[in-house]
């Protein structure tokens, strides 16, 4: 249990906010490189409580401008695409992608009024079809070397979806290895290769073992929660007998994503973008280390769950996330679908908009979540005494590769040694030859 005012310490992301002072020394996933798809690349943004406009002018260079006009405020989202630049529709300023001010045409010839006007501007960067921004002050830190970032794109798929609720409640629920066994428990394994949004398939040793037998007859999971200079890794071991140990790896990217396994040959890096304090998406980069993913058909697989052009699940409050009853009782612990997102956007929404955490009592299965929680509030320390948070990537965590993930069956004996062992085979097997696991 913690008390309001740390609650509010950790949840609130505004500009002047501790937290989101915090925040605003990463880098923020704050588009899909699709969503500037089109003949018009141009996408109102809103991320920390913050409003924007991003655009991809005629060259084909990226911007990101604040969204009110510097003239009279009107809103640079509708403005016309032109000229080398993003033109207010109110009276025809004109800005460049870095927020230079190119014209001012109804002033008279020879007015000077342009030179002395300037937009703010952000520094973004396009990786793995996400547009990442940095909205703090001064330099933006590296990104690191991990295979998410350095993955060829055709080994890559990104996609996200709103959550209506605080950014770190959707977090915790990804560092949380006990939820698994209840949330997204299936009384029937099924044919799992056919059945989007199940949990993970397989285990990755090739075990004919389906996770979903595995999360629920083993609910009691040993976990283990060691820092990195990334963030923090999670170690689940579930005992399957005495020679056997089931071993899954989670990493936290500290402050805001989490690598975790999908499958033998895939791996998921999610961030957890906070729009404002009450909403959120989860944005993430689907990273394969076998042949190439086939982009069209994932896509269309959450499409099926997700609406464009603002990707808005397509169950939630206003329709009961679809809940059955009759399912419950037979088919899924949550008689919510086998969509495994939607049982963890019911799980966070239902916590309120802001979790109330001085009504919680976190048990000895959270202690990743505690962990976190202790990370953050010394990072926002850090910033308030003028220094960098503890665990921002600089020059020398950008040689940062992996992170390590898996899930896979064990010698109970040797489980540490042989989930590493695994990780290796891995990515020594992908095609586009990731770079060495840099020690943790």
């Amino acid at each position: 249990m913690i008390s309001a005012e740390q609650n509010e310490r950790l949840t609130r992301v505004g500009p002047g906010t501790p937290g989101g002072k915090v925040l605003r020394h990463y880098w923020q996933p704050i588009a899909l490189a699709d969503e500037l798809q089109g003949r018009r690349p141009v996408r109102p943004v809103r991320a920390l409580g913050q409003d924007l406009v991003l655009f991809r002018d005629e060259a084909g260079r990226l911007g990101l401008l604040d969204r009110d006009c510097p003239h009279r405020n009107a809103d640079l989202a509708y403005g016309r695409l032109e000229d080398g630049g993003l033109r207010c529709a109110f009276h025809g300023w004109l800005f460049d992608v870095n927020g230079k001010c190119l014209e001012t045409p109804a002033e008279p010839d020879g007015s000077t009024l342009c030179t002395k006007i300037r937009q703010r501007s952000y520094p973004v960067q396009e990786r793995s079809g996400i547009v990442f921004a940095y909205l703090g002050e001064g330099e933006a830190p590296p990104f690191p070397a991990f295979d998410c970032f350095v993955a060829p794109d055709t080994h890559t798929f990104a996609f996200k979806g709103l959550i209506e609720c605080n950014w770190l409640q959707a977090l915790e629920v990804g560092i949380d290895p006990a939820h698994a066994s209840f949330l997204h428990r299936f009384f029937d394994d099924g044919d799992q290769a056919e059945a989007y949004g199940r949990q993970f398939r397989a285990t990755s040793d090739g075990s004919d073992l389906p996770m979903t037998y595995v999360l629920r007859e083993f609910s009691r999971p040993r976990i283990e929660v060691d820092s990195t200079p990334y963030g923090l890794r999670l170690t689940a071991l579930r005992s399957i007998n005495d020679a056997t140990t089931h071993v899954r790896v989670t990493n936290l990217f500290f402050p805001q994503a989490f690598v975790i396994p999908m499958s033998a040959e895939m791996t998921i890096t999610q961030w957890h973008m906070p729009v404002d304090d009450v909403r959120t998406y989860w944005v993430a980069i689907f990273t394969s280390f076998a042949g190439p993913v086939d982009r069209e058909r994932m896509r269309a697989q959450r499409l099926e769950s997700y609406s464009l052009p603002d990707y808005l699940p397509k169950r939630g409050r206003q329709n009961e996330y679809g809940f059955d009853p009759e399912e419950q009782a037979s088919r899924t612990y949550t008689g919510m679908g086998e969509d495994i997102n939607v049982h963890d956007q019911w799980a966070v929404e239902s916590q309120g908009a802001i979790q109330d955490r001085t009504r919680e009592n976190l048990a000895s299965s959270d202690k990743a979540i505690a962990a976190n929680r202790r990370l953050l509030l010394r990072a926002m320390a850090a910033v308030e005494e003028g220094n960098r948070p503890a665990l921002l990537q600089d020059d020398a965590a950008a040689a940062l590769t992996g992170p390590s993930t898996i899930d896979t069956m064990a010698p109970a004996a040797s489980w540490e040694a042989h989930w590493r062992q695994a990780v290796e085979r891995r990515r020594g097997a992908a095609p586009w030859s990731p770079p060495a696991l840099a020690a943790e």
